[in-house]
């Protein structure tokens, strides 16, 4: 069964074309290296209380715009090679100033359950 990356980020809604840009690179790359998708996803419902827990987990500010992505595998050890690919390649360079603020992102490795 596949296994997944999963992120959670705020991203300044002013800076979304560039994040998105950013992105796309990325999500070229990941792919590249044997990744199975590459997904990123902008917030369009969290106005209940049980949906803005992903909201108050990176702390979204009102001018900002959360970020929910995944990036499909087919193993961790799959995962762990591609990572390490991704990480070394220097067209990943980070720009000087990223479009969003990395230290108030959340990620975590799944290991599927369920997968139909």
């Amino acid at each position: 069964m596949a296994y997944v990356d999963g992120f959670l980020l705020p991203v300044p809604t002013k800076n979304l074309a560039a994040y998105r840009k950013v992105s796309r690179q990325a999500g070229k790359i990941w792919m590249e290296y044997g990744a199975l998708a590459y997904t990123e996803c902008v917030a369009d419902d969290l106005d209940d209380e049980r949906r803005a827990m992903f909201a108050r987990s990176v702390k979204l500010k009102p001018d900002e715009t959360l970020v929910f992505s995944w990036i499909l595998y087919k193993s961790r050890a799959e995962r762990n090679r591609i990572n390490k690919k991704v990480t070394a390649d220097p067209r990943l360079k980070a720009p000087e100033a990223m479009p969003f603020d990395m230290k108030r992102m959340v990620w975590g490795g799944f290991k599927t359950l369920v997968q139909l």
